[in-house]
């Protein structure tokens, strides 16, 4: 199986180059140029694997370079009982509802990140050897919170790679924030920007290609790559999970494979969300996709009326992992929904990078409208979501899983649809946003109040453990404070990788 570009489909790649590149020369995103289907016998089969197994199993439809022993060895050394104590993707019944809620946050940093980049560092380093690369491979991350500590921590100290994260310097939680100014390793470097996601995101994707930083590294012997949701690498391992849970309700219910369910996802920059749409081409009995957003609502009007536009107020909530406008895994949508007419798509994206906007037509909008259902609610309705959850379902859910309940519930309410099962993605421990969830089920706190007295507080109100990795934070040392202007990120980039700044000038990474 090749890849293509989402702008330039005649430019087919491997899955390993793929990965390594992160990104195509023009800015597009690579797919894969099929989809394999799975039938109700395969879902069958998948039943009584472990997660471990249906992951080989759906990785090696992907990645035909790799041997099953080479998933294997990956697979395992990602999803170790280490990594993941009970499970990587548990179940939980949302009492008195047909809903489950899928965990993805049981990993090191407590977030649905580590579904993914826990294995793509696995994946990056033997891509970078089947393409015959003895170069470094700078990996270079936007976060909206969550995408960079996982990432950090994945590619510690791994062998052959740097890794750079820029964070909006007032656009993470607390938490997020000393989980990522703390991260050990030799190779890591943070730095927060003047500026929000948005602007990071689109900073890191033009330092990708432009030529004199890339060719800086080139003559050191780097590349750049990426762990953002551009990168198939990362995309890839979301899919399994939602796999995973159709067949752990399979299990649950003593069903054969064919009952549709509906997909419930919070989500910012489409990626994880893309993943369940995705799984669903491949085969897997879906519904409908429930897109749910925040007050940064673009992708519901998108999804409702055709017509994406960035041109509106930017709100910082107490859901910043979502506080997105411009969600780059879109493009993979079109793509696909299109039949693969890079033209259309990059034309779209030329428009959207001129104008700040643009339209699809009504066909396309009509094949959206068949799949998807999206919603949004704004700060106080999350709040009230969290509040009313925990007291009348005794599950505590943190700010991004919030929106997803709020707006599966508007859907059954316009739908009337409450007897197909749903799968609501839980995607982050409310432990990284316990500011926001202590106020929310126990109301407004002293200013006086710390990060760790706010943890402690949560569990007391909520009855539930503070995870290991939130407690593991107390005490240490913050190693990154450095903050730099959008127009500074090349120089930043540069002084990482250890070839200076500028014009002589360098941002220190570490005091």
């Amino acid at each position: 199986m090749d890849y293509r570009c989402t702008r330039n489909e005649d430019e087919p790649v491997s899955a390993a180059r793929a990965i390594v590149q992160g990104i195509s020369a023009d800015g597009g995103l690579f797919v894969p140029e099929s989809f394999p289907q799975y039938t109700k016998k395969d879902l069958d089969a998948l039943k009584g694997c472990s997660y471990e197994q249906r992951a080989v199993r759906i990785l090696a439809d992907f990645l035909p370079e790799f041997s099953r022993d080479e998933i294997r060895e990956c697979v395992s050394g990602a999803y170790s009982q280490q990594k993941f104590p009970g499970g990587p993707a548990p179940l939980v019944p949302l009492e008195g509802t047909n809903a489950q809620m899928l965990e993805l946050w049981h990993g090191p940093t407590c977030a649905f990140k580590d579904m993914a980049l826990q294995l793509l560092p696995h994946l990056l380093t033997r891509s970078l050897k089947k393409i015959g690369s003895k170069k470094t491979a700078v990996i270079l991350v936007a976060t909206s919170g969550d995408t960079g500590k996982a990432a950090l921590e994945g590619f510690r100290d791994v062998a052959g790679t740097r890794i750079l994260v820029f964070y909006p310097e007032n656009g993470v939680s607390p938490m997020q924030k000393r989980q990522m100014t703390t991260q050990e390793g030799g190779n890591v470097g943070v730095c927060a920007i003047k500026g929000n996601f948005d602007d990071a995101q689109t900073g890191v994707k033009k330092i990708f290609i432009d030529p004199a930083t890339k060719d800086a590294l080139d003559k050191k012997g780097m590349l750049f790559s990426s762990a953002n949701s551009i990168n198939w690498g990362r995309l890839l391992p979301q899919i399994v999970y939602y796999f995973s849970a159709y067949c752990d309700l399979m299990k649950q219910k003593n069903t054969p494979a064919g009952e549709p369910v509906n997909i419930v996802v919070p989500t910012g920059n489409f990626g994880n969300i893309l993943a369940a749409y995705y799984a669903k081409r491949m085969g897997l009995p879906v519904k409908k996709l429930i897109c749910a957003s925040n007050s940064n609502n673009v992708l519901t009007d998108f999804l409702k009326t055709g017509v994406y536009d960035r041109n509106r107020r930017f709100y910082t909530t107490i859901s910043p992992s979502m506080d997105i406008l411009v969600s780059s895994n879109l493009e993979r949508l079109l793509f696909d929904l299109t039949g693969g007419d890079s033209g259309r798509v990059s034309g779209w994206m030329q428009e959207l990078a001129r104008t700040g906007r643009y339209r699809v037509d009504e066909e396309i909008l009509s094949r959206i409208g068949e799949t998807f259902y999206s919603g949004f609610c704004d700060d106080d309705a999350t709040r009230a979501t969290i509040r009313r959850t925990l007291r009348e379902k005794l599950y505590l859910c943190d700010t991004h899983t919030a929106v997803a309940v709020n707006v599966y519930g508007q859907y059954a309410r316009e739908t009337g649809d409450n007897s197909t099962p749903a799968v609501i993605a839980s995607t982050a421990s409310p432990y990284k946003f316990a500011d926001s969830v202590l106020e929310a089920v126990a109301g407004r706190l002293d200013r006086g109040v710390d990060d760790f007295e706010k943890i402690e507080m949560l569990s007391s109100v909520s009855g539930t453990p503070v995870p290991a990795p939130i407690e593991a934070l107390r005490g240490k040392a913050v190693r990154f404070r450095k903050c730099c202007a959008v127009d500074e990120m090349p120089q930043a980039v540069l002084e990482m990788a250890g070839l200076g700044g500028r014009n002589g000038k360098g941002l220190t990474m570490e005091p």
